[in-house]
């Protein structure tokens, strides 16, 4: 059993986490803080804790972390890499479900956060926490960077093919839809309901700030430097991300469905779904799995990949308990084995 806190627990990773935290048995949530919201009963801010946990919203104080055995941070960008370093030197292991930890490179990351680094001597030791390709790495980690929602989605569509020297890592395509929850939950124009209701757009056409981190991971996989072009959409629902992954096949010899069944064979949150069936988020709604299909347009040298997950599980939260379970040695599965809701 070991004692944890969640640090910045008001948004809606925040209450993710809480939830399933809540069902893990190897788990005793100790410390749930906000600044805004200190003092005020966790239940109260989200009624579907109640009589689950039963601990007020605190400060975030070192003293109390640290009494933990595992923190994650559950916050803006730029919150977890001030406070990282002394927790770590107090022996506890964190895991930051922001970006403050995931791109190597500091400067580029300052210029996609727009803030300078606060911790760069930690960003080298960070394991990015991706379990599919890193599970031996987590094991070890003192501090894992919690993967975003859609480089979560588009690497483990693309690894397979790159890793295989299968396509063509210069012509990377990402066609990505996400409900509104990837936004956060805090005020703002574009999500509002009278906005985004019978409404579908691409957003940050310039540019998106996962793309970096996704070409990261990508490139760890390829023999040559991927280009990728990466292209978000919002879509009226409130969880859920859908992805369309397209590439040039470079052999034509290869059966890409067996290949991606053999690869994935022993991931417990990956399934391959059996040729002619198309990936839907409410199949993933609420649960920790991510699912695939192969497709191969008839007459073409185009290889299509569908993935769809929910983003605040397995883009964020589920994967986070995932790390965890793998850091202390626990069931990787533990906490996790969660049917997705339908309707």
């Amino acid at each position: 059993m070991i004692d944890v806190a969640v640090v910045g627990a008001t948004g809606y990773t925040g209450v993710e986490l809480l939830r399933i935290l809540i069902q893990h048995p190897e788990v005793e949530i100790k410390v749930v803080t906000s600044r805004a919201e200190a003092g005020e009963a966790v239940s109260a801010v989200f009624p579907n804790l109640r009589q689950h946990l039963q601990l007020d919203f605190s400060e975030p104080d070192i003293a109390s972390l640290s009494a933990c055995d595992l923190v994650f941070f559950a916050t803006p960008n730029g919150t977890a890499m001030t406070m990282a370093p002394e927790l770590m030197a107090k022996g506890v292991k964190v895991i930051d479900l922001s970006a403050d930890f995931r791109i190597r490179d500091a400067e580029l990351w300052s210029h996609w956060y727009g803030m300078e680094h606060a911790c760069k001597e930690l960003l080298s030791d960070a394991v990015y926490g991706l379990p599919e390709v890193n599970r031996e790495k987590i094991k070890k980690a003192q501090l894992v960077a919690n993967p975003g929602c859609y480089p979560t989605a588009v690497q483990l569509g693309f690894i397979p093919l790159l890793k295989n020297q299968l396509v063509d890592p210069g012509s990377l395509i990402a066609d990505v839809k996400s409900g509104v929850s990837g936004a956060g939950r805090k005020a703002a124009l574009g999500t509002l309901l009278c906005e985004v209701s019978e409404n579908f757009k691409a957003y940050a056409i310039k540019g998106h700030r996962h793309h970096p981190e996704i070409v990261q991971g990508l490139n760890e996989h390829s023999s040559e430097t991927v280009n990728l072009t990466f292209m978000p959409h919002l879509v009226p629902m409130i969880r859920g991300i859908q992805a369309s992954l397209y590439a040039s096949l470079l052999k034509s010899d290869v059966d890409i469905q067996a290949l991606y069944e053999d690869f994935y064979r022993n991931e417990p949150f990956v399934d391959v779904l059996e040729t002619g069936l198309s990936p839907e988020t409410r199949a993933v709604n609420g649960s920790n799995m991510c699912h695939l299909a192969v497709m191969q347009p008839a007459d073409s040298n185009k290889i299509v990949i569908l993935a769809a997950e929910d983003n605040l599980v397995k883009g964020a939260a589920g994967q986070a308990v995932q790390n965890m379970n793998l850091m202390f040695d626990f069931e990787e599965t533990s906490g996790l084995n969660i049917v997705s809701i339908l309707p």
